[in-house]
C-alpha cells in the first residue's frame, strides 16, 4: 500500500470518472434551462406571460423537491450505475415531449414531469464522489463535474440560438430545440450502464494495490466522521447544519437559476438580434468556468471550506445589483460576467462542505435534502423575475431582489462558518 503514489491515483480517477459524469451534467443542466431559449419565441405561440413562464419553467423544481430524497435512498440500494442510466434516460423522454405542449398548463404540467424524472441526478452524484474521492481531492472532483453548469451555456446557447431558428417537417423552431437537445441525455443513459462502476472495490480499472490504498483511505476518513458527527438518517434530516445549508443553498439557485433562465431575454432587452444572443449568453459563463476551477483549487488547499461559498455569494450579489444600473450595454454584460463568476465559485465549492459531516445513508438523505430544498430557489428565482418584470416593466427591480437573495445566503454562510468553527473546537484536556 506504500508503494502506491496517492496524487497519481487521483489524477488517475479524476480523468476515469468525471470526464463522463461532466457530459452527463452539460447535458442534464442544458436540458434544464433550454426553456430560456426557447422561450424567445415559444412564449407567444402557446400563450405565456413572462408571469406565466415563470410559474411554469419552476414547477420542474417542485417535481424535483417531492422525489430527491426518495430517488438518493434508492441510489445506496441499486448503485449509481444502474439509477443515473435510469434517470437521463427519463428525462430524455420527457424533455423531448415538452415540444409538443400547446399551452400554459401543459407547459408546466411538462416541466413538473420533468423534475421528477431528472430528480436525484445531482445529489446522486454528489453521493458517489464521497463514495470515490478522498477529502484533499474532493472539492476539486465537485468543480470539475460542475464545470457542466458554464460550459452547458458556453455550448448550449449558441446551439440553441440556432436551432431555434430551424423550420421545418410541422415543427417550429423551439420545437425543434427542445426535442434535439433530449436525445444526448437517452445515449448517455444507456452508456452509464457500460461507464459507471459503482464502488472502488468493483472498480477493475484501478490495480489491487490501488483499490486497497484508496478503500483504506476512505474508510479512515468516513471513521473519522463518524466519531466527530454520528447521525442516523432522521438526525440528518433535522440536523442545524443541514437545514442552513440547505436554506443557502435556496438563497443561490434563487440567483443560479433565475438568471439562467432569464438571461437569454436580459440580453435581449439590451438590443441584441436574436441570432446574437446566444453567442452574447455565452460569455458569463466562460467567465464562470474559469472561476469555478480557480476556486475550487483554492478551496482544496483552504482550512476552512465555508469561507470560499460565502465570499462567492457577496461577489455575486453586489454584481448582479451593479448590472440593474450599469449605464450601457457592454457595462452590463461585464457586470452579469462577474455575477456568474461568482455565483458558480460558490457552486464549486459549497458541496464540499456536507460531505465533512455527513457520511453513510445519512449522507444520501442529508445532501438530498439540501439539494431538494435548496431547488425550490429554482422555482422561486424564476417566478419571481416574472412577476417583478410584470409589475415593473423591466429587468432593473427583479435583478435587485435576487441579488438580495444571494446577499442573505452569504450572510447566512457566514454565521454557518462562525458556529461550526465555535462548536468543533475540541474541550480543553484538564491538566
Amino acid at each position: 500500500m506504500a508503494a502506491v503514489d496517492e496524487p497519481a491515483l487521483h489524477r488517475k480517477m479524476l480523468r476515469r470518472i468525471l470526464p463522463f459524469l461532466f457530459l452527463c451534467y452539460v447535458v442534464s443542466y442544458l436540458d434544464r434551462v433550454n426553456v430560456g431559449f426557447a422561450a424567445l419565441t415559444m412564449n407567444q405561440d402557446i400563450g405565456l406571460s413572462p408571469t406565466a413562464f415563470g410559474v411554469g419553467a419552476g414547477l420542474f423544481f417542485f417535481g424535483y423537491f417531492i422525489a430527491e430524497i426518495p430517488s438518493n435512498l434508492i441510489m445506496m440500494r441499486v448503485g449509481a450505475r444502474l439509477w443515473i442510466a435510469r434517470i437521463m434516460i427519463t428525462w430524455g423522454l420527457v424533455s423531448a415531449a415538452t415540444a409538443f405542449v400547446t399551452g400554459p398548463v401543459q407547459f408546466g404540467i411538462a416541466r413538473f414531469l420533468l423534475g421528477l424524472g431528472e430528480a436525484g441526478f445531482v445529489p446522486g452524484v454528489f453521493l458517489y464522489l464521497g463514495l470515490w474521492f478522498p477529502s484533499a481531492v474532493r472539492a476539486r472532483a465537485t468543480a470539475l463535474f460542475l464545470l457542466g453548469i458554464p460550459v452547458a451555456n458556453i455550448v448550449g446557447s449558441p446551439i440553441s440560438g440556432a436551432l431555434i431558428q430551424l423550420e421545418g417537417f410541422g415543427l417550429k423552431g423551439w420545437q425543434w430545440l427542445l426535442v434535439l437537445e433530449a436525445v444526448p441525455a437517452i445515449v448517455l443513459g444507456v452508456a452509464c450502464l457500460f461507464v459507471l462502476t459503482d464502488r472502488p472495490e468493483k472498480a477493475a480499472w484501478l490495480s489491487a494495490g490501488e483499490r486497497d490504498v484508496l478503500v483504506a483511505r476512505l474508510a479512515a476518513e468516513r471513521a473519522a466522521i463518524e466519531r466527530k458527527h454520528s447521525f442516523t438518517l432522521a438526525q440528518a434530516l433535522s440536523n442545524w447544519r443541514v437545514l442552513t445549508l440547505a436554506v443557502v443553498n435556496f438563497c443561490a439557485i434563487i440567483g443560479s437559476l433565475g438568471i439562467g433562465l432569464w438571461l437569454p431575454q436580459i440580453i435581449k432587452q439590451l438590443g441584441l438580434a436574436t441570432s446574437l444572443v446566444g453567442v452574447v449568453t455565452a460569455i458569463p459563463y466562460v467567465c464562470g468556468a474559469v472561476a469555478m476551477v480557480v476556486w475550487g483549487r483554492m478551496s482544496d488547499r483552504g482550512s476552512d471550506r465555508t469561507i470560499y461559498p460565502a465570499l462567492s455569494l457577496l461577489l455575486g450579489a453586489a454584481a448582479l445589483m451593479g448590472s440593474a444600473f450599469t449605464p450601457s450595454p457592454l457595462l452590463t454584460i461585464a457586470a452579469l460576467c462577474v455575477a456568474v463568476a461568482g455565483i458558480n465559485s460558490f457552486v464549486a465549492t459549497f458541496w464540499a462542505v456536507p460531505s465533512g459531516f455527513l457520511t453513510g445513508r445519512a449522507a444520501a438523505g442529508g445532501i438530498a435534502m439540501i439539494v431538494s430544498i435548496g431547488n425550490l430557489g429554482g422555482f422561486a428565482g424564476p417566478y419571481m423575475i416574472g412577476f417583478v418584470r410584470d409589475l415593473s416593466g423591466g429587468f432593473t427591480a427583479p435583478l435587485v431582489a435576487v441579488g438580495c437573495f444571494l446577499l442573505v445566503g452569504a450572510t447566512l454562510m457566514l454565521v454557518f462558518g462562525r458556529l461550526v468553527r465555535r462548536h468543533d473546537v475540541p474541550a480543553p484536556v484538564p491538566a
